[in-house]
């Protein structure tokens, strides 16, 4: 069943912490808030989880009512059938791999085969053999497999993810993020995960959903967000954006040329720009150049070889790559 939130919004003293918000998010999905700090994004979460409570509006599975203002209803956390997954893991650091995971469905009096259901999630998780160890003993990896293991072991209909990733290192977390998402479509989850990372966002979300200032500005697939944003600020948050025009016309770094195409500069298909390099760096697959456009501002272009600093260069743009906010 999908999830429905109709109106939804919450206030902290004099802050609109959430203006006024609508979203659905799909049944099987993975759904992904994504915005700066400050943004709403993790004040929703909660309020879906039924952590917080919203000053206004409804938010409903399917046809069933967890939260409406106008018919005074607010089922708590615990009656809601979420799975939640924290930043910090928050695992008891006295019980086992085995408890730890257990946990969610003790308290919920589910005990009914509940060695077989708390075994098959952390086989699920690809912990067999660490049932008897404690988080102490374990790597921050398998901390955050056990912390996925007891949010998904009663079956929730939605499991809730607050950036699960970001204490983990570089490394680490472009591992967990593939292992992640693999379990999620493995299972066949309904997901919605929080995060201010444009990479996890963009490499693992079904759609994704951009926020500002306590505001949905687009939601979409992640190609119609990079290719098609709707608003100046989605367009510089995700990806690197170029300015033909401020905040009305822009182009993706790598749709800059460097030579003309074969029609040259007569090819209505193509714009040239005069620029300065300001500086190169090498990111192994390729060299990322800063030119200065003058009025246009600093632009992203990336080349194959290092260029040298100061260089006045000529760059080449096709029309239909040029994407124009409306």
């Amino acid at each position: 069943m999908d999830v429905i939130i109709q109106g939804l919004q919450k206030s902290f003293d004099q802050v609109q912490a959430l203006q006024p918000t609508d979203l659905r998010i799909r049944k099987g999905s993975f759904t992904t808030l994504l915005g700066p700090s400050g943004c709403g994004k993790t004040t929703l979460l909660r309020m879906i989880a039924g952590l917080e409570t919203p000053d206004r509006g409804e938010l409903l599975v399917g046809e069933e009512c967890l939260f409406s203002s106008n018919r005074k209803v607010d089922k708590p956390a615990h009656r809601r059938n979420f799975g939640m997954v924290f930043q910090d893991f928050a695992l008891w650091p006295h019980m086992t791999v085995f408890e730890n995971v257990a946990f969610g469905l003790r308290a919920k009096g589910n005990t009914k085969d509940l060695k077989h259901h708390v075994q098959q999630a952390i086989d699920t998780v690809r912990l067999s053999g660490m049932e008897e160890r404690y988080p102490h003993q374990l790597s921050g990896g398998q901390q955050q497999r056990v912390a996925f293991a007891r949010a998904v072991v009663t079956r929730p209909q939605l499991v809730l993810f607050d950036e699960p990733l970001s204490a983990l290192d570089a490394m680490l977390r472009d591992e967990m993020r593939l292992e992640l998402i693999s379990l999620v479509r493995d299972i066949g989850l309904t997901a919605l995960y929080v995060t201010h990372d444009q990479t996890e966002a963009m490499s693992m979300s079904d759609e994704i959903v951009v926020m500002k200032e306590g505001r949905i500005l687009q939601s979409g697939q992640p190609e119609q967000i990079y290719n098609q944003p709707e608003h100046p600020f989605v367009a510089q948050f995700i990806g690197k954006s170029n300015w033909l025009e401020k905040d009305k016309r822009m182009v993706r770094p790598e749709h800059i040329h460097w030579q003309q195409s074969e029609g040259g500069t007569d090819d209505p298909e193509q714009e040239n720009y005069s620029g300065t390099i300001r500086s190169v760096s090498y990111h192994g697959d390729r060299y990322e150049v800063q030119l200065d456009m003058g009025a246009m501002g600093l632009w992203t272009a990336y080349h194959q070889v290092r260029l040298p600093v100061g260089l006045r260069t000529e760059v080449y743009v096709s029309k239909r790559h040029i994407h124009t906010i409306s």
